[in-house]
């Protein structure tokens, strides 16, 4: 018996609604009335897990404690023991982080004429993208347009994203489906050849493109062939730990650290792209975490220092339903495509609380309500909570094999601990999934920072305070495309001056005038916390400052 007996007692419930529920649709929320459930139960608005900045751009602004401490945080380097003189790599663009938003910018880049260094924390492809399941977002249906988008796009986001990198976003999105496409992406289609989209939460017409539900794997796939196969030079497990300006106050490189030999390596860079992805292995709050290892927010730390502002850093994006049963498989994503497809949320009754395509903040503080407010979620042995999601009904409403044919990375998810979703529910509650804030930057990609362009989970205003699901994966692809496009223009026109560290000495001089020093921990933190730390990771510069007690790890 997969689930224990008291939950299997839940469950006989759920089936005893099911009949019922089928003809059963809740109204959604108007966007009016969202507010007081989401300040009462979304965990953006618990107050204490938020301070004010003391130093940096964005001084004043409140942002979760666990950020705010890297955001802070000592550099991992002395600038004057960094021979600047000794350069290891020398080119036109250098893109940071391989994902989706990576590599895009990286094949533009070069199909500009850009020599281009790609370099990544881990390998190839670790990233954020591979695990994006539900689809990309693209108005090309004939009842649709990138004005229905742009306005589902702004609803989902309470009116809080910036109208021009929107404007954007929706504008490019048929295009970045058709240049996959014309990659190798084999898109889900219908027997007559046209694109068999699917309907997500907030949007007014089905428009998300998937690969069954392993649509990112299956882009990324395609994205690092490509890579390879035009011999873009690319260095693995070889993190950026600080950028390089010149004497201009342009960006113009970066120092890398290899994670296996200890080893510095210098880039010099005539437009570095950001692209280092999100933040969710910070575990804000304590909640399990969708995102690959590497995600920590490495990139927002490194911009924040050259004195690039942030934008919606107080809000993340906990997706409603990621796994709370078994706990082998705690906060891995159950793609919203699920309830796209019928799926429906219910109670420790068996009754639905919510409407399953509610915006994610909205529904995710549902859920929460309905376990910690009216104690009708289930507790699994290990003190989790949850709700059902009723995935069987899938199967009811367009037949059998329905949930098979469409999901079956979930199928093989739970099927692994002989949990059938065709036959039973999924126990599920939020899990920290999206940094919707970042970089502020320009819809050609560019940063107030000359040189530095963003893409992808790091630069921030696409979504303002909520994304609605696809628009990620269309992020990373739109503005990817365009970081790499103005990188390669920018390479042509700049001149670099001298090459300095300054910034960071003036940074260090920024945190001893706070008092932050001895308080802020080394960053970027690289690895999250429960990650083999071996002091061996940061040059033997650093661990003398250390023994010296010149800085310390909070």
């Amino acid at each position: 018996m997969p689930y224990p007996a008291y939950m299997e007692e839940s469950i006989r419930k759920v089936e005893g609604t099911r009949e019922r529920r089928l003809k059963e649709e809740l109204p959604r929320i108007p966007v009016g009335n969202r507010m007081p459930v989401l300040q009462e139960f979304h965990p953006d608005f618990v107050k204490t897990s938020m301070r004010e900045l003391l130093v940096g751009p964005n001084k004043g602004d409140r942002t979760p404690n666990e950020l705010a401490d890297l955001l802070e945080g000592n550099s991992r380097i002395d600038p004057d023991k960094i021979d600047l003189t000794r350069i290891d790599y020398d080119v036109d663009a250098l893109i940071i982080g391989a994902g989706g938003a990576g590599a895009a910018a990286a094949l533009i880049a070069q199909e500009n004429g850009a020599n281009v260094l790609l370099v990544t924390k881990l390998r190839l492809g670790d990233a954020n993208t591979v695990g994006y399941q539900g689809g990309t977002q693209a108005a090309d249906r004939p009842d649709d347009s990138p004005v229905l988008h742009y306005l589902d796009t702004m609803g989902g986001a309470r009116f809080t994203a910036d109208p021009k990198l929107v404007e954007a976003l929706v504008k490019d999105a048929p295009d970045v489906i058709r240049w996959l496409e014309s990659l190798g992406v084999i898109w889900d289609k219908k027997p007559d050849g046209s694109m068999a989209e699917v309907a997500l939460a907030g949007e007014c017409v089905p428009r998300c493109h998937c690969c069954k539900d392993y649509t990112g794997l299956e882009v990324m796939r395609v994205l690092r062939d490509e890579v390879r196969c035009r011999n873009i030079n690319y260095v693995e497990f070889a993190p950026a730990i600080e950028l390089i300006m010149d004497d201009k106050g342009q960006v113009a490189g970066a120092i890398l650290v290899n994670l296996e030999t200890n080893e510095l390596s210098l880039v010099r860079a005539k437009a570095v792209v950001m692209a280092t992805g999100g933040i969710g292995r910070l575990h804000i709050q304590g909640f399990p975490t969708t995102n690959h290892y590497g995600a920590t927010a490495d990139g927002l730390v490194l911009a924040y220092r050259v004195g690039c502002p942030l934008v919606d850093t107080d809000t993340m994006q906990y997706h409603p339903t990621c796994a709370a049963y078994p706990i082998a498989i705690l906060g891995l994503l159950v793609t919203e495509k699920v309830r796209g497809l019928g799926a429906q949320v219910v109670n420790i009754d068996g009754e639905q609380f919510a409407n399953p395509l509610e915006p994610r903040d909205v529904l995710a503080s549902c859920i929460i309500r309905e376990c910690k407010e009216r104690g009708k979620g289930i507790t699994t042995p290990t003190a989790e909570l949850g709700v059902w999601l009723d995935s069987p009904r899938i199967d009811m409403i367009h037949g059998e094999g329905t949930v098979a044919q469409n999901l079956p990375a979930m199928v093989r998810q739970f099927g692994r601990f002989d949990i059938d979703i065709t036959k039973e529910p999924m126990l599920v509650y939020p899990g920290l999934h999206y940094q919707n804030g970042g970089i502020k930057f320009s819809p050609n990609g560019a940063t107030a920072v000359p040189g530095l362009f963003a893409a992808g989970e790091v630069e921030g205003g696409v979504h303002g305070k909520n994304r609605l699901g696809g628009n990620s994966s269309l992020d990373l692809f739109v503005f990817g495309r365009r970081a790499g496009k103005s990188a390669a223009q920018h390479a042509k026109e700049v001149r670099l001056g001298k090459l300095t560290l300054d910034h960071v000495r003036q940074w260090q001089r920024e945190l001893k005038k706070a008092g932050l020093t001895q308080v802020r921990p080394i960053s970027p933190k690289i690895l999250p916390d429960y990650a083999r730390q071996p002091h061996d990771y940061l040059a033997d510069y650093v661990t003398e400052r250390l023994h010296a007690g010149q800085i310390k790890v909070a």
